[in-house]
């Protein structure tokens, strides 16, 4: 999985690893993490191949509701069958958060030799029975 650098999935937030490694846990599988390094997202393929689409498909659009915006980046579509499906998350998110005691001195967290602040994987971690 390629990451930015930015907001709440930097390369340096223990918190976005503590959630990684859960979530490795609870899908059952190891997840490699590939981070861009700071200020190098214009590499990011995703804002090369999928926001201009976007912003042609909102073009001229006054968004006065959340479901407007959301039902417009849902029409986004290209010839050569890129298809965007968009869904609104009403969930409120904590912020200020942190991550647990302990976290960092036990994580199960493998950085590569190369490069290991951006590129790392967050072990599977087979629960106890």
């Amino acid at each position: 999985m390629f990451c930015d650098c930015g907001g709440s999935n930097n390369a340096r937030y223990y918190i976005f690893k503590e959630d990684l490694q859960k979530l490795s846990n609870k899908l059952g599988i190891e997840i490699r993490i590939a981070h861009h390094p700071p200020y190098i997202s214009k590499y990011n393929p995703i804002e090369h191949r999928l926001f201009p689409h976007i912003t042609r498909a909102c073009k001229e659009a006054i968004f006065k509701t959340v479901d407007i915006a959301n039902n417009l980046i849902g029409q986004t579509s290209t010839f050569k069958g890129l298809k965007v499906f968009s869904s609104i998350l009403d969930k409120t998110f904590e912020t200020g958060r942190k991550y647990a005691d302990g976290f960092k001195q036990n994580m199960k967290i493998k950085f590569d030799y190369f490069l290991p602040k951006w590129n790392y994987v967050a072990v599977f971690i087979e629960p106890k029975v």
